[in-house]
């Protein structure tokens, strides 16, 4: 039996897919790249953004003919869209073909669910409410090799005004520091070179009397050579504690991804990110005082409701008074269920797309600059795949720099020491230092 997964949306949704992945490895399946040779297909769905869903619909859509054709397939649906409220039922009636929906809070029970559909041929919807605890316990087929995702937490107390999460997630949870402390230990005996834990926000983790730094501090200081790194961190929980950590090991990597979202306070106030202009570029200062080589990364939005052109304005400014190495930019998309999709003052399509091409040229003109400045310098790249289109390894540094290079034998896994000879875009090329 074989089984084909779709995912959608971010690295937690990635490492979500290694999750499902490991209850359908338990129950006999092994990965099939092809849905057409699949016996079970999996749709992990997002719901952060309009293009994921439409994504998702489309794909979805797709299959009708094959579940036609082989009707013994089974099809599930999962992750956010599935929590959405009145969304199970939506799927239902327009995907009749859809065997078993399961929602963020009922991983647990998928095995159970496909073997009910075995068993019986019924379909079946779980969709219960948010639990208090957290359920461990499922080993993940880890399909990121030599980088582990490890969640630190689940779900968001924030209420962005624009964001879903809170309300298809749940509210934030903490993993205990032990099962933490003891997965890392685990991912780095078993060979795996960078570590990235993961969160909403990751530094509101709070379990007991450990905070996030104290946490961090744990991670990097357990024996082996290992990177670390974390997202997402909310700018509204930023500290010097962090900063502190991050300074004092060197298997940090010298990158922290900081969404900053807008530049204008007033577009900040309505989004209820908790945070002024001002504090975000104080945090910035702290970080590179203390870390003068630390790059950062952010998210941005354009188009928010009631944005004006000076307020856009703004967001291109503080792209280069923070100096951010790259960014994630995005137009506002509306998110039913949230307080901004009810807002006043939506801004036209025309206007949203003319102010995210020209945040997207500021953000590479500065992205390009950077890399320019890295030939003939080297630095220590971890080799994460093989390129076959290029015919080059590539691999990042603890910068979050993509390097390629040309080896005549495997080398993913492994660190290497690449001399920089070409810059192009955000890409580097160069040559391996013996």
């Amino acid at each position: 039996m074989k089984y084909h997964i779709t995912t959608y949306g971010c690295q937690m949704n990635v490492h979500e897919s290694e999750k499902i992945a490991g209850v359908l490895s338990s129950l006999g399946y092994d990965e099939e790249s092809a849905e057409e040779e699949a016996d079970i297909i999996v749709f992990n769905t997002c719901c952060i953004r309009e293009n994921a869903e439409n994504h998702a619909f489309g794909n979805i859509g797709a299959l009708k003919k094959l579940k036609k054709r082989k009707p013994e397939l089974i099809v599930v649906l999962g992750g956010c869209m599935a929590q959405e409220e009145g969304k199970a039922e939506y799927f239902r009636r327009k995907f009749p073909f859809i065997d078993i929906v399961f929602g963020t809070h009922n991983l647990s029970e998928l095995s159970t669910l496909i073997e009910k559909r075995r068993a019986t041929g019924k379909k079946s919807v779980s969709l219960k409410e948010e639990r208090e605890e957290i359920e461990d316990g499922i080993v993940p087929v880890r399909t990121s090799y030599p980088n582990a995702w490890v969640n630190i937490t689940y779900g968001c107390n924030n209420f962005c005004s624009y964001c879903i999460v809170p309300y298809v997630r749940g509210r934030e949870k903490s993993r205990k520091k032990e099962e933490i402390l003891k997965e890392v230990e685990f991912l780095v005996g078993a060979g795996y070179k960078e570590i990235t834990l993961l969160g909403q926000n990751v530094n509101s983790y709070a379990d007991g009397e450990t905070r996030f730094p104290a946490l961090l501090d744990e991670v990097a200081s357990l024996r082996g050579k290992y990177r670390v790194s974390f997202m997402t961190s909310h700018p509204k929980d930023f500290s010097e504690e962090l900063v502190a950590v991050m300074k004092k090991h060197e298997n940090i990597c010298r990158r922290l991804h900081l969404p900053a979202q807008s530049g204008s306070d007033r577009i900040l106030s309505l989004m209820n990110r908790r945070y002024t202009r001002q504090k975000y570029l104080s945090e910035i200062a702290l970080l590179k005082r203390e870390i003068p080589d630390c790059e950062v990364t952010t998210d941005l939005i354009v188009g928010f409701p009631t944005e004006t052109e000076e307020e856009f304005s703004e967001t291109l400014s503080l792209v280069n008074e923070a100096d951010f190495s790259s960014a994630f930019t995005f137009v506002y998309s509306p998110r039913e269920g949230t307080k901004a999709a009810a807002m006043e003052g939506r801004i036209s399509d025309e206007v949203s797309k003319n102010r995210i091409m020209r945040l997207v040229d500021a953000v590479n003109a500065q992205t390009r600059e950077k890399s320019a400045k890295c030939v003939g310098k080297t630095f220590e790249i971890l080799v994460e795949d093989y390129d076959e289109k290029k015919n080059l390894y590539l691999g990042r540094d603890i910068y979050g720099r993509m390097g390629y290079f040309k080896s005549d034998r495997d080398r993913v896994g492994e660190f290497v020491r690449l001399k920089i000879t070409k810059a192009n875009g955000v890409s580097l090329f160069g040559e391996e230092e013996k």
